[in-house]
């Protein structure tokens, strides 16, 4: 079992890895669980309003550092992951996850009825659809947490990149036509000798300024 120093040790190893050592790449066994790591993310709901999508193309990845500011992590890391929402989530949608769960849990479909009502209801009182898909993105943050704090506790680095033209993410891949709208992209592999970032001080403010207990 992992201890309680170890993770802290590897969150406090962990930053935002400016330059990556493109010489190397991420096991396949490693990157499997963090695959995993991301289809396990929790969601509200558990609806997972998203997709995630990996660039494993060189050449798209070079094109998409003129569209993430000129940070050229997106050509140098050993994988990048895309994080999407889904557009348009509605009622068909729902019904979608409510088959999924009766497959896997062996519930009849009547049974979940009343969920399933729930989640649609939650939907139609959205003001509109700017606001589901707001709602969506937050999910996604979720996963992107979880996804970076496995990486860490794997001796893997990344770099959550929210400095990216999503439109243009969008028209590179096709994710327009397919439904789907980049919202932050992550980097992950392992950092170059010659990172300076790497040996900054992490600057936090003081716990006692960030955690208030009521009670």
């Amino acid at each position: 079992m992992t201890t309680s120093e170890q993770v802290l040790q590897q969150l406090r190893w962990r930053y935002a890895t400016k330059k990556f050592d493109s010489t190397r790449t991420i096991p396949e066994d490693l990157w499997q669980t963090l695959e995993q790591s991301l289809v396990l993310t929790p969601s509200s709901f558990g609806l997972q309003p998203w997709k995630f999508i990996v660039l494993r193309d060189p050449e798209i990845r070079k094109q998409l550092v003129e569209y993430s500011w000129g940070q050229t992590q997106v050509a140098e890391a050993s994988h990048v992951v895309v994080f999407a929402i889904k557009k348009n989530i509605d009622a068909a949608y729902v019904d979608h996850y409510i088959a999924r769960m009766s497959e896997v849990q062996g519930t009849p479909i009547e049974a979940l009825q009343g969920f399933a009502d729930v989640v649609k209801g939650f939907l139609t009182r959205m003001p509109d659809q700017a606001a589901i898909d707001a709602w969506a993105a937050k999910q996604v943050y979720i996963a992107l947490g979880q996804f970076m704090t496995c990486a860490a506790l794997l001796d893997i680095d990344a770099c959550p990149m929210e400095g990216i033209n999503p439109p243009k993410y969008d028209e590179v891949l096709g994710l327009d036509k397919q439904g789907y709208g980049t919202i932050v992209v992550c980097p992950a592999g392992y950092r170059a000798a010659d990172d300076k970032s790497a040996a900054r001080p992490k600057v936090r403010f003081p716990l006692e300024e960030m955690v208030e207990y009521v009670g």
